[in-house]
């Protein structure tokens, strides 16, 4: 087989770096968190593409896509556009996604989410952050405020999701939850708290009041951000 110098280099290039220079081995000698964005999808890559190597290949999907988060939150046919990505880059990242929401959730269910507000947050971006329709949740805790299950409640479309109170208040009754975080995406990108947010969160606190369960919090979510209204004094 005859083999052309695009080949050879793609081959070659990161085999016959200086040792310390390769992802792989500059990981093992001094943690993954002294890698670059780019080392780190390098190394999740393995291989690069025709005349790329895996590094440089990394470079260039995180620059086409704007982030290291964008794109391992791309979906498939996002993520397929783009050279040396196809269906098993994407189930890879999915993977990776799950992975960490799993994590995060189960360090909410071994302590009080009042302990570890920013792990209540990244869980909470990973779970409906990506979405691209609204999406409203309910996390469900127990006396003492650890996480006991996550349930959607509705699922909508691009700015609205319709919630009714009797179905949260029935989902909370039906699992024997002492209390209630609500969480709900923007897509949009913004975290303010629309006045029909407000209204229906005050709508929520007051009915489940009447059955002696809280309502903690309600969380307005993007891919990176997170905003309590409780910490706005919106509830």
């Amino acid at each position: 087989m005859i083999m052309s110098l695009n080949d050879i280099n793609v081959i070659m290039s990161i085999k016959h770096w200086p040792q310390h220079d390769r992802p792989r081995e500059k990981l093992l000698r001094l943690g993954a968190a002294a890698l670059s964005d780019t080392e780190l999808l390098a190394i999740l890559l393995r291989t690069g593409t025709r005349g790329m190597s895996a590094v440089d290949l990394a470079r260039e999907l995180i620059s086409k896509m704007g982030s290291l988060r964008a794109l391992l939150e791309a979906d498939c046919q996002q993520l397929c556009q783009h050279r040396g990505m196809g269906v098993a880059s994407y189930t890879q990242f999915a993977v990776i996604r799950e992975i960490s929401r799993r994590m995060l959730a189960e360090e909410i269910q071994r302590r009080p989410v009042f302990t570890q507000p920013k792990a209540v947050a990244d869980f909470l971006r990973l779970h409906i952050g990506h979405e691209k329709v609204e999406v409203c949740i309910a996390l469900l805790l127990n006396q003492r405020n650890e996480l006991m299950h996550t349930i959607e409640l509705a699922r909508g479309t691009i700015n609205e999701a319709k919630v009714y109170t009797r179905e949260v208040a029935a989902v909370a009754l039906n699992h024997c939850a002492a209390s209630i975080i609500l969480a709900h995406n923007h897509p949009g990108q913004s975290t303010m708290p629309s006045t029909s947010d407000i209204e229906f969160t005050r709508q929520i606190k007051a009915a489940l009041n009447l059955l002696e369960i809280r309502l903690l919090d309600h969380f307005i979510i993007t891919a990176e951000k997170a905003t309590s209204m409780a910490e706005l004094n919106l509830l």
